[in-house]
């Protein structure tokens, strides 16, 4: 159980809980996003599917920037959020929030693939039975969907667990309340002596990446299998 010291074990838990919170927060958002870029027509869609993956072409640090000037203790947004309780800046709460911006595209796309790759005449034959659209999704679509769903809240969480400039640049590097395994092997790696320790986390990063990578792929291929009907 000294494999890591405290230091260590904080920025190991902490980074789990910024990342399970940024995945469930996330989850809703983007499964209506997901739903809204492959099922609608609308004006502007190609702008918000440019958005919404903007995240993944900017450098973290402009989308950290742009956090920062957004819910800032001194923007209007996160004063206005300051004076009801809810603040981000500095706080795991922010890391939380610009963890789930890196990750939301990953979730989108994933979420966006599985419901594209539904046979939209299922749908249809449930409508024409006399099914509303919400009963439709809920009785149809989601079903098939569920394991893209899984696969993108994974992908999300393991981006969410690496995530380091978006979160160093709007939360700092506060050991105990914003330090993640990113931030800490950044910090052990400036200091004489710290390699060992660093090299620890850099293990567990890799490994907690690799294991999500693996059962996103799991998922994907359950996902194509129940499609092809086999």
């Amino acid at each position: 159980m000294d494999w890591l010291g405290p230091e260590e074990w904080q920025a190991v838990a902490l980074s789990l809980k910024v990342a399970l919170w940024a995945t469930l927060a996330g989850l809703p958002l983007g499964l209506f996003t997901a739903y809204a870029l492959a099922r609608w027509e609308f004006p502007g869609k190609q702008l918000v599917n440019g958005l919404v993956h903007l995240p993944l072409i900017l450098p973290p640090v402009v989308t950290g920037y742009l956090l920062l000037m957004t819910f800032g203790t001194r923007a209007p947004v996160g004063a206005f959020l300051q004076d009801i309780g809810i603040t981000f800046a500095f706080r795991w709460t922010g890391a939380a929030l610009a963890a789930g911006v890196m990750a939301f595209p990953l979730m989108v796309r994933a979420m966006r693939l599985s419901i594209e790759a539904v046979d939209i005449k299922l749908e249809q034959a449930a409508a024409t039975l006399g099914a509303s659209r919400l009963w439709v999704f809920l009785t149809v679509t989601l079903p098939l969907i569920l394991p893209g769903i899984i696969a993108g809240g994974i992908l999300a969480f393991a981006k969410a667990m690496g995530e380091f400039g978006a979160t160093i640049t709007f939360v700092s590097n506060i050991p105990g309340q914003t330090q993640t395994l990113p931030s800490a092997i950044y910090a052990f790696l400036q200091v004489p002596g710290g390699e060992s320790a660093a090299m620890k986390l850099v293990l567990i990063s890799v490994a907690v990446a690799m294991t999500a990578l693996l059962l996103s792929e799991i998922f994907a291929r359950r996902l194509t299998k129940r499609m092809e009907g086999r």
